[in-house]
């Protein structure tokens, strides 16, 4: 994990304050916690790209953890695993816009959780308390579903205006 401080001197122990902090803040919103430290170190290091040997050092975790954590994130689509060219070793890399794709695949859950509501709503009755209750929250993630994809269509305007 390389940082650089006003010297252009990486500061580790402040890269690895980062790490655990916004680690910890990804495991309070859910996510695995070896799974968020992972995510964060990877999100941390320069090429974006790390191997398990790099990771558990960085970490200071097993090998084993960083397979359990690099699985997950593979799972949900947050890392892809590539191979290091001449080698044998694996690396873990994050993927490109890595936030806007997280957040249109969280619009697909939103269809279908939108879509359950709906026909449970119906099979419940919509005069019934439960009815209107489960119609409120299949509105509010069609809302919610709304304002999202006008959100990330106006994040890609903005992000071509960065000097990133």
């Amino acid at each position: 994990m390389e940082t650089t401080t006003d010297t252009g001197a990486r500061d580790e122990e402040a890269v690895s304050r980062f790490v655990e902090r916004f680690a910890s803040q990804l495991t309070e919103a859910g996510m695995q916690r070896m799974a968020s430290r992972v995510f964060a170190a990877l999100l941390a290091s320069d090429d974006g790209a790390m191997t398990s040997a790099e990771l558990s050092l960085a970490l200071q975790i097993s090998p084993a953890a960083v397979s359990g954590a690099v699985g997950y994130l593979t799972q949900v689509n947050m890392v892809s695993r590539e191979r290091e060219p001449g080698s044998r070793r694996d690396r873990y890399v994050l993927h490109n816009e890595l936030w806007y794709e997280t957040f249109t695949r969280r619009d697909q859950v939103l269809t279908l959780w939108e879509r359950t509501l709906r026909e449970g709503a119906a099979g419940l009755g919509q005069d019934t308390p439960a009815g209107t209750r489960i119609a409120e929250t299949a509105a509010f993630f069609e809302f919610l579903q709304g304002e999202l994809l006008a959100m990330m269509d106006r994040w890609r305007v903005h992000r071509a205006t960065l000097d990133l």
